[in-house]
């Protein structure tokens, strides 16, 4: 069997985490997903709005990280849920519980400095702004003799 989702879309609101009772981190979120065509009538995509769910360490990440607005890929499986609710009435919904949540846009503007767009390369990995690889920076790093092979 296989069960097996990837989505991408715009978060519609920040994610909201939560722990269960035995401390368990849970995010949900939804997800804003344009669908491939447009109406024939208004030229327009419809959008789906899909319910995401995220554990543990995925769930924390999510809520650290993401916010309203932002661009996700989420992977993951597609789980129906089903409950009575107050009234007494059987209820079913759809939801990804997500496995993995990924960066789909740029980091977004802190408005700090000039508003260049930031890159992983400047902000991430602690090299300096508008470091460019391949020039003679690496040649000094490694001297052959040093080498074991």
């Amino acid at each position: 069997m296989l069960n097996h989702i990837e989505i991408m879309g715009r978060l519609g609101r920040d994610p909201e985490l939560r722990h269960t009772q035995s401390g368990t981190p849970v995010a949900s979120f939804s997800l804003a997903v344009d669908r491939d065509f447009k109406d024939k009538n208004t030229g327009e995509r419809a959008t789906d709005w899909i319910d995401v769910v995220a554990w543990r360490s995925t769930g924390e990440f999510v809520s650290k990280y993401f916010s309203k607005g932002r661009m996700a890929v989420v992977e993951g499986r597609l789980q129906i849920r089903e409950w009575t609710d107050k009234e007494g009435n059987k209820r079913r919904t759809a939801e990804v519980v997500a496995s993995n949540v990924y960066f789909a846009d740029s980091k977004p503007n802190d408005g700090q400095g000039s508003g260049q767009k930031r890159t992983a390369r400047d902000d991430d990995f602690g090299l300096p702004a508008g470091f460019q690889p391949g020039g003679d920076s690496f040649e000094d790093l490694i001297d052959d003799d040093d080498l074991p092979f």
